[in-house]
């Protein structure tokens, strides 16, 4: 967008005022955007609180009841809180393992406990079957993986 033209007043006079009002809009302007990325990252915070939080109540619920929780958080809601992997336990072989939120093709607006019948144990497809893996909860951080020895 164009800058606004002011036409040049004539007297002296009106020339300083008109330049003392157009220094105070460009002050204005700046400390108006600084509240405004200010407020933004309060909000950006809470947000990310809120997510926090709702992660924490899916994880309480589900050790409570045993089961995929509807309604669960989104992908990114999981990821924003700070919980970017999902453990998940093979029904059959019992196998534990993380699957990170972030690496998954789908839409970050899917719901996590729509995702237990997508995803499949690993090492039963080896052996020709694909159980569908049973949530068990969401972590803020994957586990370290001891090196096989």
């Amino acid at each position: 967008m164009a800058p606004k033209h002011h036409p040049t007043p004539l007297s002296g006079g009106d020339r300083k005022a008109l330049t003392k009002e157009l220094g105070r809009a460009r002050a204005m302007t700046t400390i108006l955007a600084a509240q405004a990325a200010e407020a933004r990252a309060k909000g950006e915070a809470l947000i990310r609180q809120a997510d926090k939080l709702l992660c924490e109540s899916w994880n309480e619920r589900m050790w409570a009841d045993g089961g995929p929780i509807d309604p669960s958080p989104m992908v990114d809601q999981a990821i924003n809180g700070g919980f970017a992997s999902l453990e998940i336990e093979c029904p059959r072989c019992k196998t534990k393992r993380d699957v990170d939120l972030a690496a998954l093709r789908h839409p970050p607006t899917t719901f996590v406990h729509d995702l237990a019948s997508r995803l499949r144990c690993s090492k039963c497809a080896k052996a020709g079957r694909r159980p569908s893996a049973t949530l068990s909860q969401l972590m803020s951080r994957p586990r370290l993986v001891d090196p096989e020895t």
